[in-house]
């Protein structure tokens, strides 16, 4: 992914700067029960949003392939760019569905948030999104943060989870700038995990090519990777798992505007999250942003139909 676009992630997720504000507008209704149905198949007129990143229209191609297919009325904008342009545009219709990320639509609405499970992330998503809103079922995917290492060094040194770097000290770290305050970056990993003998290398392609070289080539020895970078199955590196959750999850979840919902537009929906997995995000990615340069609907349409997720 390009530095322009992981930029774009960066400022999508209020919990990446800290700098987004809670909205207005919220309310104690729940987002997941279902709306009042005005809508059938046939009537209701679907818009597609995306962010403007590969990975989300990829999301997007999925979501208004499937929903065409079950007879819906279905248009897309993607690339609209961070969630200061996706909202505004839920909001007044311009679009009324968009794949999100349940830890970053959570955090722009609360920045105070301390949620960092699924299932506490997505309850405090209930009463936080305003209540013209609806959230779905969360898939398995998760495109976040992580703490990646060489597969060479995680068996050097028999390292699992982020804890395990304790046997790495000192190591040094490359990130965004960013990385170096985050309450997930270089403060989190001593106060969650004991771990405070890092020299931090900033590196501003958010976990692009220029990171994943410094950690190939051992410049640095962890470095910050999202979790469905293509390069961590291309350079064979690995992921350490978090059991203290120091970072927040960011399931793929369908968001959108109540006007539309419809019992059957939430079992299309529900069914694609529920065969979603991240191994699968990085598959559609590598497709698309790798070698073959796949175009994002025929990856999405690809990936429905080996999941069966088409009937017609």
């Amino acid at each position: 992914m390009s530095k322009a676009s992981r930029s774009t992630r960066i400022l999508a997720g209020a919990v990446a700067l800290g700098a987004l504000v809670t909205l207005g507008g919220c309310s104690t209704s729940d987002p997941t029960k279902a709306a009042t149905e005005t809508n059938s198949a046939g009537g209701a007129n679907i818009v597609v949003g995306s962010f403007n990143f590969p990975e989300s229209e990829i999301l997007g191609n999925i979501y208004a392939l499937a929903l065409t297919d079950a007879g819906f009325n279905v248009s897309t904008k993607f690339n609209l760019g961070p969630r200061q342009t996706t909202i505004p545009a839920l909001t007044d219709g311009s679009i009324n569905l968009m794949p999100e990320y349940n830890g970053n639509l959570l955090f722009y609405y609360d920045t105070t948030a301390t949620a960092r499970t699924t299932d506490d992330v997505d309850n405090a998503l209930k009463t936080a999104i305003p209540s013209d809103f609806q959230i779905l079922n969360p898939s398995a995917a998760e495109d976040k943060d992580a703490y990646v290492v060489t597969q060479a060094t995680a068996d050097k040194y028999g390292l699992t989870s982020i804890g395990d770097l304790s046997k790495l000290e000192p190591f040094t770290l490359g990130a965004n700038p960013q990385f170096g305050e985050l309450p997930y970056g270089i403060p989190g990993l001593k106060d969650t995990y004991g771990v405070s003998q890092v020299t931090f290398t900033s590196i501003e392609d958010y976990g692009g090519p220029a990171t994943v070289k410094a950690l190939v080539d051992n410049a640095v020895q962890v470095a910050d990777i999202y979790t469905t970078s293509p390069d961590l199955v291309t350079e064979n590196l690995k992921v350490l798992d978090d059991p203290k959750h120091l970072i927040a999850s960011q399931n793929v979840i369908p968001f959108l505007n109540k006007s539309i919902y419809s019992t059957q537009l939430a079992d299309v929906l529900n069914a694609i999250s529920a065969k979603l997995t991240t191994e699968q995000l990085i598959a559609l990615r590598d497709q698309v942003e790798g070698s073959s340069k796949t175009q994002p609907e025929t990856a999405a349409q690809d990936w429905l139909t080996k999941e069966g997720l088409l009937k017609n």
